[in-house]
């Protein structure tokens, strides 16, 4: 796998009125390529929140994803600015300059931050102490998590519900 590096190439979905922010770690290549979170064809991201929001995000554009995410007050980014990467893999993220992620949600409403898998909070909470009380670690929909069923994601994923009412 080549070595690249990533400087976090599209903006965060976010308005004032997110009350929840769901982050990952570093754009993959397919997202990188597509220029918006989660495009590999068999990242469970958008499957699970289809689910949950019942909505039909997995084929939809991404005007209309954005427009979703907005609706239901959910802000996305990752936690990851800036790095060295292997392929993919989160395993091999190196020279980690981490997400300014308290000036993001700054004049937001997010009382909680989710991550997607554990590189994301590593990163999150290795930099950003403070904010370890209102943030959670879900498991991450990547493909690499293969273990976890879309069952099972979709039944741990549903705590977010909690703070979109």
């Amino acid at each position: 796998m080549q070595l690249r590096h990533v400087k976090h190439p599209f903006g965060a979905v976010i308005d004032k009125d997110c009350k929840i922010l769901i982050l990952g770690s570093v754009p993959s290549v397919k997202s990188v390529e597509n220029s918006f979170y989660y495009m590999h064809p068999k990242n469970r991201f958008w499957t699970v929140l289809s689910a949950l929001l019942e909505a039909e995000l997995y084929t939809a554009d991404i005007p209309t994803r954005i427009e979703k995410l907005l609706t239901h007050n959910i802000a996305l980014y990752d936690s990851v600015e800036e790095c060295d990467i292997s392929g993919s893999s989160d395993s091999k993220i190196t020279n980690v300059i981490p997400a300014d992620i308290p000036a993001l949600i700054d004049g937001t409403a997010i009382a909680r931050i989710f991550c997607n898998g554990g590189a994301s909070y590593t990163n999150l909470i290795k930099h950003h102490p403070q904010l370890e009380p209102i943030t959670e670690r879900l498991p991450s929909t990547s493909p690499a998590n293969a273990a976890c069923s879309l069952e099972k994601l979709t039944r741990e994923w549903s705590v977010i519900l909690n703070y979109l009412k």
